[in-house]
């Protein structure tokens, strides 16, 4: 995918991903925004589990990282501080290694969400919310 994209957006995964795998999502944060968010769903289902959600919160100046298994979420992590500005470009790479997400945005590693679902499970990669797409590419 290049050029600008609406949201959402969804990248199907058939394969799902695994360790050495790289997500980059290149973006702009609307001026206005509120919040947006990236998931890795393990089926195209509405509902499906997340193996990983991450949610910039632009509204409450932190990021979130979950998982949502069977319905539930399960126990919230923050990464340090807000690396994404309203009106500003970025790039966040999500490296799939073998024991979770390791997400760097700019040129700093952000966080590491550990794995809590196989990644092999991964079905689709889903970005949407106040945001708006430049590239979605995965590797």
């Amino acid at each position: 995918m290049s050029g600008s994209s609406s949201v959402p957006h969804k990248t199907s995964l058939p394969e799902g991903v695994q360790a050495g795998n790289v997500l980059r999502i290149r973006g702009v944060v609307p001026d206005k925004a509120g919040r947006f968010h990236v998931n890795l769903l393990c089926s195209e289902e509405q509902g499906a589990d997340a193996a990983l959600h991450l949610n910039p919160r632009l509204d409450t100046s932190e990021v979130v990282f979950n998982n949502l298994a069977q319905g539930a979420w399960g126990k919230e992590e923050r990464g340090p501080g807000l690396p994404f500005r309203r009106g500003q470009p970025f790039e966040l790479l999500l490296i799939v290694t073998g024991d979770g997400y390791k997400a760097v945005v700019g040129d700093s590693q952000y966080h590491h969400f550990r794995h809590r679902v196989s990644p092999a499970s991964v079905r689709q990669l889903e970005v949407a919310g106040d945001v708006e797409l430049t590239s979605v590419c995965v590797f």
